[in-house]
């Protein structure tokens, strides 16, 4: 099933330079459309102007039976990483909700994110994004690839909404991340107000673009 992601200004990673224009609002709708140039552009991994970026431009969106909408960018090359190898990605993280949905990138951090797969400490719906999923139809993401993934509740933060969850940052002994460090940038405290919080009711979907490293 496929699925219409508006995007008012989306973020994608050059093929060539790994630079970056960032998600700052978005929603979804359920229609199945034909797509604007703009989201042509996005397939092919090109990066958009700042005045594009502005630009009301459709992304086709694939949605799996895990509710886990995703779409590529560009398809990398070589060997799909698996369960047990390292994985090393950069990403933008934004929520669906709230007046400023950019949330953080490691864009420009000095190192990229990195874990186990399946050593619990990373959400399930990046981990699926990446490993891919063949009953779900998801393919493997291979390196150089650049995804973007639209990642419910279920596959996310589900686990921090309640009473007494410790937000830790990322890195931290039992972390589940990826969570932004408290660096004074205001990100980790966007986070916390919609991902680990038990007063709201209901935790809104997350965006995460990604370009996923071969062996670095």
């Amino acid at each position: 099933m496929r699925s219409h992601f508006s995007v008012l200004a989306f973020m994608v990673f050059s093929a060539f330079t790994g630079e970056v224009a960032y998600s700052l609002q978005s929603h979804c709708s359920r229609r199945s459309v034909l797509f604007a140039p703009g989201a042509a552009m996005f397939a092919m991994g090109a990066l958009p102007t700042a005045s594009n970026a502005a630009i009301d431009n459709g992304l086709p969106l694939i949605t799996a039976p895990s509710g886990l909408k995703w779409a590529d960018a560009k398809v990398g090359s070589g060997q799909p990483v698996k369960t047990g190898a390292v994985a090393s990605i950069d990403y933008s993280m934004a929520s669906t909700a709230g007046r400023y949905p950019q949330i953080y990138t490691t864009k420009d951090k000095g190192a990229p994110y990195r874990w186990t797969l399946g050593d619990g400490t990373t959400i399930a719906g990046i981990e699926k994004a990446i490993i891919g999923d063949e009953k779900e139809g998801i393919p493997p993401m291979l390196p150089g690839g650049i995804r973007r993934v639209i990642i419910p509740s279920t596959l996310g933060y589900e686990a921090l909404a309640t009473a007494g969850a410790k937000c830790v940052e990322s890195g931290t002994d039992g972390a589940v991340g990826p969570i932004p460090p408290k660096d004074g940038s205001g990100a980790y405290q966007r986070w916390v107000q919609f991902y680990c919080n038990p007063r709201i009711p209901y935790q809104p979907d997350l965006v995460f673009d990604i370009k996923l490293y071969g062996k670095r």
